[in-house]
């Protein structure tokens, strides 16, 4: 058993039935009252956020979870299928548990987060930079802009839209931080 002076982010733990990461938190002592910790957790099973506040030296029930690499492979109506890199054991995991899947490739490799001790799937999580390829954008026309960060929208290989730089052409390839679905920067070959 842990209590609130144990939490740290990405830490995941049990609430009320339900398993949560700890998105952040903060540790506050009022000059007035009990101190408390303040965090923002994430539910796993539907990805909605949570404000939660907890008293100090309050149990918490961590949960011990595990991080597997698997490959994507197709999607069909049971969900995505996933193989294990190294078993070979496929699974199928709903797209909802998947951050940003419309980023997400065949053959891409992607970490799988498991509950050790029931054997679930809690989420899975895409690489943090991905290259990609603009199939199609609008072509940036000189002197278009008032500031010189302006974004346009690009569909890049897989069909997910991106904002991009005024820029970037039709087939140009990119690297996309797939946390924000901000573009990065341009690959140059």
């Amino acid at each position: 058993m842990a209590t609130t002076a144990d939490i740290k982010n990405g830490m995941c733990i049990e609430l009320n039935g339900k398993t949560f990461s700890v998105v952040e938190f903060l540790h506050v002592k009022p000059g007035k009252g009990p101190a408390f910790v303040r965090t923002k957790l994430k539910n796993l099973e539907n990805g909605r956020i949570l404000d939660k506040t907890f008293s100090a030296g309050e149990r918490i029930e961590p949960v011990r979870v595990e991080r597997r690499p698997y490959q994507y492979l197709y999607e069909d109506d049971l969900g995505c299928n996933f193989m294990h890199t190294e078993t070979f054991e496929q699974i199928h995991i709903d797209r909802n548990l998947i951050e940003n899947s419309d980023l997400m490739r065949e053959g891409q490799i992607v970490e799988v987060m498991f509950h050790t001790e029931k054997e679930t799937v809690l989420s899975a999580e895409l690489p943090p930079i991905i290259d990609m390829e603009v199939t199609y954008t609008e072509p940036g026309v000189k002197g278009d802009t008032a500031s010189t960060n302006s974004l346009k929208p690009a569909t890049v290989d897989t069909g997910a839209t991106i904002r991009v730089p005024l820029f970037i052409q039709t087939g140009e390839k990119i690297r996309v931080d797939s946390r924000t679905r901000e573009y990065s920067e341009r690959i140059k070959e």
